[in-house]
Order: structure tokens, then C-alpha cells, then sequence
């Protein structure tokens, strides 16, 4: 699953194919959710296992499985494991109290925070044009979560909404530790190692927390899982073609469809109706992550021309 080294070949397949990881991810949000409140354990457990099937079988069919799983950094695979596990575990306990837009919209604290901590923990220098963004993006995540932080909201404020936007934003934290770990990891380390570590380190957790109960599931339930676990590991691989055939900052943008599918979905299927601090605050998270995006882009064109200008001619 690593990506082509050479130019993009088709931006629009690019693109398209974004669209469709970004839909079925939301897709299996939506399954977890609608599985009800399980213990996070189990939820990664189903999450992480199946969604091996799919990436192996496209593992298979490259001819790049038996390449899948030699490292020579185990245990950096092994501390990005812990810190992913942590991650997703808070996500899926999130996505089981929140209405699916607001889950699906804080997560998107991520990317701010990774430039925050590129800068407290990698030296990284950030120039203003990106702390403004970042600013303005985490403003968009506060009017989101406002409702059920407040003590002056219209309605009563449920512990289990609060403690979904604490695990939400503890997701979006860790999962930007990710991100550093990832960046790491990838000078020395194929993608399709780094996914099939994590998804093993990932099961292996998840069945670790059997001693520490894990709900009977009836038939329904299961199938929501499984579900789940598939699309994840269908999303995963549709993400890395799209970068085969478009640049980053060509369909980088496009993840953020997935607030809007999220909101539609939301609506239909479980009868979340949106609110003003969710458009709004939606609105705002995604013209800072764009600026971002476009931000980076442009940074990376300045840093070409000056390697191109000082290289003799």
C-alpha cells in the first residue's frame, strides 16, 4: 500500500477515489454507532481484525504480502500501536454518545493539533499564516462543542455527551501523536507495513480487554462490526490509490466531505438534526483545515524553485 513515487496520472480518479475512502469511512462511523454503547475493547477488536481481510487480499493481489510484514523497526511499530489503540479506543466511545456530525467533526482538531505539536516536540518551524489557521480552526471546534460545555445552554447537559466530546478531543490529541510517529516511521518503513503492524498490534489489544467485560452481542451487532471492520479496511485502500493518481494537496480538501455525509447521515438515519454550533462551527474547522492544505502547497512550491534555483546548471 505504499504510494507511487512517480507523477500523478489522473487527479480526477484521484479525487473520486477520496470521495469514496471518505464515504465509507463514514459508513463504518455510522455501523459502530448504530451498534450501540460496547465497550471500546471490543469495538477496536472487530474494527482492527476485519479490516485485515480486505487489505490482505489487496496485499495478495499486488504481490506485496510477503513484504507486508518485515520491519526493521518493531518497536516503534509497537509504541505507535499503543498510542493508535488509545486513539481509536476514545474515538469509538465518542462516537457511541455523540450525534454522529459533532463525532465526526471534532475529530478534525487533529490536523490542527499535529501542527502544534510539529512544533513543540519536532523544532518545526510554523510561521503565522498557520497559527492563525490553527487558531481559527480550534475556535470552529470550541462553537461545536459549546452546547455541551456550557453551563448556560437552553437544555440540560448529559455526563455521557460531555464525556464524548473529553474522549473526542482526547482522539483528535493522540491521533495526532500518531501523525508524528507516522512521519518517523515512513523514512524507514513501507505503508503497507505501518497498516498491517497496527492492525495486528490493534486486534491484539482489543482482545486483550476480554477480562475486562465485553458485551454479548446478538446477531445484528455482529454483522455492524464486521461491517465496520471491512469498511475500514476497504476505505484504507481506496485512500492510498487516491494518492497514487493525484497529489496530496489535490485531494486533501476532500476529506472534509465527510462532515457533510456525516450531518446527512446523521439526519436519516438516526435523527440527529443539525445545529447552528455544528454548521457553524463545521464551517469554520473546514476552511481552516483548506488553508492548511493550500498553505502547505504552496510552501512546497517555494521549497522547489529554491532547490531548483541552487542547483548549478
Amino acid at each position: 500500500m505504499s504510494q507511487a513515487h512517480g507523477p500523478a496520472s489522473n487527479p480526477l480518479i484521484g479525487i473520486g477515489l477520496k470521495v469514496a475512502s471518505v464515504a465509507i469511512f463514514v459508513a463504518m462511523a455510522s455501523f459502530i454507532k448504530a451498534s450501540g454503547q460496547l465497550p471500546a475493547g471490543q469495538i477496536v477488536f472487530y474494527r482492527s481484525f476485519f479490516a485485515l481481510l480486505p487489505v490482505l487480499l489487496y496485499l495478495g493481489y499486488r504481490g506485496d504480502l510477503r513484504a507486508a510484514v518485515q520491519t526493521q523497526r518493531p518497536f516503534g511499530h509497537l509504541v505507535r500501536g499503543v498510542v493508535g489503540v488509545s486513539a481509536m479506543g476514545l474515538g469509538f466511545f465518542a462516537l457511541t454518545r455523540l450525534p454522529l456530525p459533532e463525532a465526526v467533526t471534532l475529530n478534525y482538531a487533529q490536523p490542527l493539533l499535529v501542527i502544534v505539536f510539529s512544533a513543540i516536540f519536532l523544532g518545526e518551524t510554523i510561521r503565522a499564516y498557520r497559527w492563525s489557521a490553527v487558531v481559527v480552526g480550534m475556535i470552529g471546534v470550541l462553537i461545536v462543542s459549546w452546547p455541551k460545555l456550557s453551563l448556560f445552554g437552553g437544555e440540560a447537559i448529559e455526563n455521557a455527551e460531555l464525556l464524548g466530546v473529553a474522549a473526542a478531543l482526547g482522539a483528535a490529541s493522540l491521533s495526532a501523536v500518531v501523525m508524528l510517529q507516522i512521519r518517523s516511521l515512513v523514512r524507514t518503513e513501507k505503508s503497507a507495513v505501518i497498516v498491517i503492524w497496527f492492525s495486528l498490534t490493534a486486534s491484539l489489544a482489543g482482545l486483550l480487554t476480554i477480562p475486562f467485560g465485553w458485551a454479548d452481542l446478538d446477531a445484528w451487532q455482529v454483522t455492524l462490526l464486521v461491517s465496520a471492520g471491512i469498511c475500514g479496511g476497504i476505505a484504507q485502500i481506496l485512500m492510498t490509490e487516491a494518492y497514487r493518481h493525484a497529489e496530496a494537496s489535490t485531494v486533501a480538501p476532500f476529506e472534509y466531505t465527510s462532515i457533510i455525509l456525516a450531518i446527512l447521515i446523521g439526519y436519516l438515519a438516526f435523527g440527529e438534526r443539525p445545529t447552528i454550533h455544528i454548521v457553524v462551527g463545521g464551517a469554520i474547522v473546514i476552511g481552516a483545515g483548506i488553508f492548511i492544505v493550500w498553505r502547505e502547497r504552496q510552501l512546497g512550491i517555494e521549497r522547489r524553485r529554491a532547490r531548483q534555483a541552487s542547483t548549478p546548471q
